[in-house]
């Protein structure tokens, strides 16, 4: 018996009233397995004669979203699920790359031949809501319980370069073992350089599953060092330290990650490295800061770290951040659960406000105006001086500052 929500009865029963049978099938089939719960869904319809139909039949339930037609997908977000509706459907391989198939829905397939496009057999695995009976034609429940990553058809699987970094992923997530003809096939699907197919976009997305879901993400990496690729770094034991510091904001999670796995390049390394994932620039930007800021702190004794030195550590990156960062370095390279220069800058800086943003400043334009000063680039020359001024404890008050600023203006 496989749980799901209850409110999804309502759609079912029209389905069945409809003489269509729903099957759940794939991801969340096999987290509910591992006792994982998931918002995500994907229920493949058996008895539909058309996409229009399915169309038609969704808009009842809510907005749909027909993006994936030309793969017999709709869309529809439900109260707080994210539902994929499909048909079931053959792929042919016609052309390189991810997205180079031929698809055609079939109403009528047997649950069994419309699972044998998927990948792995643990993803084609169905849950026959009518009868509440698992369909797993492939065995893959026994693979997820012996914690074996199988091909459901090896032949098949070449044609989606995809599947390589997929196969990482699923390895790192759930712990799993790559059966050894599989392993073999990525291996030969990398020395083909089928993988050059792919956009860098699609690769980045599996790589940032692999950082961002994993407890150890150092198994899928190492496993895709052994496939021959390049998407490699040696600290790979600073990745699996700050998976267990994981924050609430996957953005972050990921500087994070990727600023572990680089924590230690020269600045023109980090930059090549992230540049092979991805184009984003902020993600870059935000990976050198910390990782520079890191360098910083990386030789720092607890007796030399002062107020000043903070609030300059404040104005480059959020020192929280920073601190999942060195801890995660600090654990990976130590044998040891204490981290007193981390604990006393964590401490300091929460006692300055500071822990997750800068030392707010004191003096702004205004009070330039007000002493009669008219716009100039000297402005922020002007309020560098202040603002550094008041880091070094200059002054602490609002009165203080229009004092340290009358004087500095020598009014």
């Amino acid at each position: 018996m496989i749980n799901y929500p209850d409110k999804l009865n309502i759609i079912f029963k029209k389905l069945k009233d409809s003489g269509i049978k729903a099957i759940i099938v794939g991801g969340f089939i096999r987290d509910s397995l591992l006792g994982i719960e998931s918002k995500d869904m994907d229920i493949e319809l058996y008895g539909v004669t058309s996409f229009a139909q399915l169309e038609h039949f969704l808009k009842e339930f809510g907005r749909v979203n027909i993006v994936g037609k030309s793969f017999g997908v709709c869309k529809l977000k439900f109260y707080d699920l994210d539902l994929d509706f499909s048909l079931p459907r053959r792929d042919n391989k016609v052309d390189s790359g991810h997205r180079g198939f031929d698809t055609k829905l079939y109403s009528n397939l047997d649950f069994k031949a419309a699972a044998s496009r998927r990948d792995f057999t643990i993803n084609a695995i169905g849950y026959d809501v009518e009868e509440e009976k698992l369909l797993d034609p492939f065995k893959g429940a026994d693979d997820l319980r012996d914690k074996i990553l199988r091909a459901v058809d090896l032949k098949s699987f070449i044609q989606d370069p995809l599947r390589v970094l997929r196969a990482a992923q699923f390895c790192a997530r759930f712990n799993l073992i790559i059966e050894q003809d599989l392993f073999l096939t990525c291996k030969e699907m990398v020395s083909k350089n089928m993988l050059n197919e792919l956009p860098k976009e699609r690769v980045f997305e599996e790589i940032k599953k692999l950082l961002l879901k994993s407890k150890i993400p150092s198994i899928g990496f190492r496993l895709l060092k052994e496939f021959g690729t390049d998407i490699y770094t040696d600290n790979l034991h600073v990745a699996d330290e700050i998976a267990k510091q994981l924050t609430a904001n996957n953005q972050t999670n990921l500087v994070l990650m990727l600023a572990g796995l680089c924590y230690n390049f020269e600045q023109k390394d980090t930059e090549d490295f992230i540049i092979k994932l991805s184009d984003e620039k902020e993600l870059l930007d935000r990976v050198i800061k910390l990782t520079q800021a890191n360098s910083e702190i990386e030789n720092l004794r607890v007796e030399n770290i002062n107020d000043y030195l903070l609030y300059k550590l404040a104005t480059k990156v959020n020192i929280e951040e920073l601190l999942i960062l060195s801890s995660s370095i600090y654990f990976a390279k130590n044998n040891s659960e204490v981290y007193s220069v981390g604990e006393e800058i964590y401490k300091r800086a929460k006692e300055l406000n500071i822990l997750k943003k800068k030392l707010p400043a004191l003096l702004s334009g205004k009070e330039l105006l007000k002493f009669g000063l008219k716009p100039s680039p000297k402005f922020s020359e002007i309020l560098d001086k202040a603002y550094e001024a008041q880091m070094q404890g200059n002054f602490k008050s609002y009165d203080e500052a229009l004092l340290w600023l009358k004087d500095y203006l020598n009014l």
